[in-house]
């Protein structure tokens, strides 16, 4: 099926598209709950704010850059919608303690939360250094179960229900040139099965979502034959969209998914069943 919208081919739909595109629900599915995304400055992020708010979700929107923060609140202001922000570094423990404090004291509380900030460099796993590991490792795992932890503190101190979506990456398989995100995420993915087990007590529940390749933001780190060929990563062949990340999100994380827990939704256009998955440079010895 063609998408008509308008698009770059590798870094995906403008803001117009999502402030405006038919959604899969219904208006008022989330009329009454308050959503919190982080990493909500750009690509992913951007288009699940939307989303939810669209939605009827009293929105948050948490990052480390305040300028991409203002965007996105001015906005989804502009457009009629509530929506928050707090500036926050996942990997500083504090600072999520600080935020979830905030959110308890100014809006009461929160009904789900979408861990989505996170970030990696493509480089052979053999050369990375020792900065660059931990600042991927230390941003996409313990910054996501820090923010896990503290909205779980919240709920259960509160006794409110709670709901967690946690945006990872597909671990069927490898994907060489990004194995320290490869490495956080499977982490993630594995916390999210057992807390899920441990917190359902407290009526919390937790799902991931894994996106294949999507043109959005996130591609500009990759070459251009990178991304030329992560298109071809999927039998589709073809990227997906930050919407349908957006989609999948709203589906586990709202009322559709209130007997799911413990899951990973794959968003891949089918790319676990087909080939290879090289986003940095392939090696010459594969051309042979």
């Amino acid at each position: 099926m063609n998408m008509q919208y308008p698009i770059n081919p590798d870094f995906g739909p403008d803001d117009a598209y999502f402030a405006s595109r038919e959604l899969a629900f219904r208006n008022d599915l989330l009329k009454g709950m308050t959503v919190l995304v982080t990493g909500a400055g750009g690509g992913l992020g951007r288009a699940m704010a939307w989303t939810f708010a669209r939605l009827g979700a009293r929105l948050i929107v948490s990052g480390r850059n305040p300028e991409k923060l203002d965007r996105i609140t001015d906005d989804l202001s502009a457009a009629g919608f509530e929506a928050h922000q707090i500036v926050c570094n996942i990997r500083r423990h504090e600072e999520t303690e600080a935020l979830f404090a905030k959110i308890s004291r100014t809006l009461g509380n929160l009904d789900i939360l979408v861990n989505n900030a996170g970030g990696q460099f493509p480089q052979a796993a053999i050369d990375f250094a020792p900065k660059g590991w931990h600042a991927v490792v230390e941003t996409n795992l313990t910054g996501t179960w820090n923010m896990m932890q503290g909205a779980a503190h919240l709920w259960r101190d509160s006794g409110h229900a709670g709901s967690i979506v946690n945006i990872v990456t597909v671990t069927d398989r490898g994907q060489p040139g990004v194995a320290h995100t490869c490495a956080a995420r499977a982490g993630v993915i594995a916390l999210t099965k057992t807390v899920a087990v441990e917190w359902a007590p407290f009526n919390i529940r937790i799902n991931c979502v894994a996106p294949g390749a999507i043109a959005s933001d996130g591609q500009k780190v990759y070459s251009e034959d990178a991304r030329r060929r992560s298109r071809r990563s999927n039998p589709m062949l073809r990227f997906g969209d930050a919407g349908d990340i957006a989609d999948a999100a709203v589906f586990l994380g709202g009322p559709t998914g209130k007997f799911i827990t413990g899951e990973t939704l794959d968003v891949d256009g089918g790319g676990k069943l087909w080939g290879e998955f090289y986003v940095s440079e392939r090696p010459a010895y594969f051309e042979e």
